[in-house]
């Protein structure tokens, strides 16, 4: 079972916890087992075609999924994803 790292963003989603647990055998697969289990998570970490949110970068024990194998990176016992929603914007001084 892998280890999820929740930013204050999504914890009221999942009841305030700073990390969940779920099964799967991908990336896809444990992010889809949270979504389920929340489903107020869904719209955060996915977009209308099924694929992560441009806006939210995944990382699995530090290394951002992107650059490995998406959402089909294989995911191992013990494993930890981190969730981190991208920063934009500001103000012009």
């Amino acid at each position: 079972m892998a280890k999820i790292r929740i930013p204050p963003v999504l914890r009221p989603s999942v009841g305030g916890e700073r990390e969940v647990a779920a099964d799967g055998a991908t990336v896809g697969e444990v992010l889809e087992g949270l979504a389920s289990a929340h489903p107020d998570t869904r719209g955060q970490l996915f977009g209308g075609d099924g694929e992560l949110n441009r806006y939210v970068n995944v990382y699995l024990n530090d290394e951002d999924v992107r650059v490995l194998d998406g959402l089909s990176t294989p995911v191992g016992e013990g494993d930890s994803l981190v969730i981190l929603p991208a920063m934009a914007g500001g103000a012009l001084l």
